[in-house]
């Protein structure tokens, strides 16, 4: 298939192009930017007058439930959703049924993903056994199927020796290994930051502490281990410092924030709503501020989604007994527009932190727009308006968000210069 998309503006952080051009795509990979190749013939030709054109969106955590969790979502419907905000390249967390620990359940996620073709899919690989915390999976074998970095989420380890061992035994292969950082024991029975609201409301609270304590022993086992760490779902403005730290140290770190952390804060959950319950949690109006500065400044190179979509059920409970998360991959570019709106980040930049930005972080071939780079591409309104669920594809409908009339608007999303979706 050859495409010529015209006249769009081409923005592509990881270079600093920013200009009116075309771009021209063969074999699913851009060949040329500008003037076509004299021999170029184009099959499709595509109007971009007016938009923005984007290296595809990546996003470091979207749940795809499957293999396991049919009744919350599956490859399909939630890369669909995927393409539907903009993104061509996304990573699934090993939190399926069976865990993603083995070769086969990663090579089972990569066929579904294939035959869907709605966005390339990186499994990122169970750090333990079972994400029990106590044996290490095979590490090796995983990354020969496909899984790109390694994580055992917000589950413990047995021990901070067997966490040491993990770490090294992962350096000495450079894998790279993600932290979600939360103190299990800090975090016990907690719902909501320890703050007023979570008094107020006479929820269970979850300290700052309890994400700085596990940052601060994490630290020291990457900067004893050498191993190269992402750190994951950073929620406080503590846990940002000591993370700067670290990078001006020269330790080999990197950090996303979910995408709702720098909207939303604790005192969203005044009126009870579940749809607000997440793990960790949402913090103070201060906490929020120093996320959204990380961002600016690139401490925090991505911004991902953090996409949990739930069946209904799973939110009809009192919030006590709710399953956190937010369904919120399909909202992904639009919300993130929302930043750009408010004049915290200027479009170049938080285009960086959703493409070239989270590439990096994870060593990913995605994020660029340049000739002989796969043309995963998203054209979007920024002038334009979505209306939050008139048009739903994730299975779960677990999001704040919907009702919200949201600037920006995805019109056509590329993976290998096939048109995924259009509007």
């Amino acid at each position: 298939m050859t495409v010529s998309i015209h006249g769009a503006r081409v923005i592509d952080p990881a270079s600093g192009l920013d200009q009116v051009c075309d771009v021209h795509v063969e074999a699913g990979r851009i060949i040329a930017l500008g003037q076509a190749p004299a021999d170029f013939h184009a099959a499709q030709e595509l109007d971009a007058a007016g938009l923005i054109a984007a290296p595809g969106l990546v996003d470091l955590n979207v749940a795809l439930r499957e293999p396991g969790y049919s009744r919350k979502g599956n490859i399909e419907s939630e890369t669909r959703a995927a393409s539907a905000g903009g993104v061509t390249s996304l990573c699934c967390p090993p939190q399926t049924r069976p865990v993603l620990d083995t070769p086969a359940v990663a090579e089972l996620i990569l066929d579904r993903a294939r035959e869907a073709g709605n966005a390339k899919v990186f499994p990122i690989g169970a750090l333990t056994r079972g994400l029990a915390g106590e044996q290490l999976s095979e590490l090796a074998a995983l990354r020969d199927a496909g899984c790109v970095a390694f994580s055992n989420g917000l589950a413990p380890l047995a021990s901070n020796r067997v966490l040491l061992r993990s770490l090294e035994y992962a350096a000495t292969f450079d894998l790279t290994v993600i932290f979600t950082s939360q103190d299990a024991e800090l975090a016990q029975g907690g719902l909501a930051h320890d703050g007023p609201t979570a008094s107020f409301r006479g929820l269970a609270g979850i300290p700052e502490s309890a994400e700085t304590v596990a940052l601060a022993r994490n630290l020291l086992l990457v900067e004893q281990s050498g191993v190269r760490a992402h750190f994951s779902q950073l929620t406080s403005a503590r846990g940002v410092e000591m993370i700067a730290q670290a990078q001006a140290r020269g330790l080999p770190v990197s950090a996303d924030v979910a995408l709702y952390q720098l909207i939303l804060t604790d005192e969203a959950l005044a009126d009870f709503s579940s749809l607000y319950h997440v793990q960790p949690p949402l913090r103070s109006r201060k906490d929020r501020d120093a996320l959204r500065e990380a961002v600016k400044s690139g401490v925090v190179q991505a911004i991902a989604s953090h996409h949990q979509p739930h069946e209904a059920d799973a939110k009809n409970a009192p919030f006590a007994d709710t399953e956190p998360g937010i369904s919120s991959v399909e909202l992904l570019l639009p919300l993130a527009m929302t930043l750009v709106q408010d004049g915290l980040l200027d479009l170049p930049t938080l285009l960086a932190r959703l493409t070239s930005g989270p590439a990096t972080a994870l060593r990913l071939p995605a994020g660029r727009i340049a000739v002989g780079e796969a043309a995963d591409l998203v054209l979007f309104e920024a002038e334009g308006q979505t209306l939050a669920g008139e048009t739903w594809y994730s299975r779960g409908q677990n999001s704040p968000f919907i009702g919200h009339c949201l600037p920006g608007a995805v019109r056509c999303t590329l993976v290998d210069g096939h048109i995924v979706h259009a509007v």
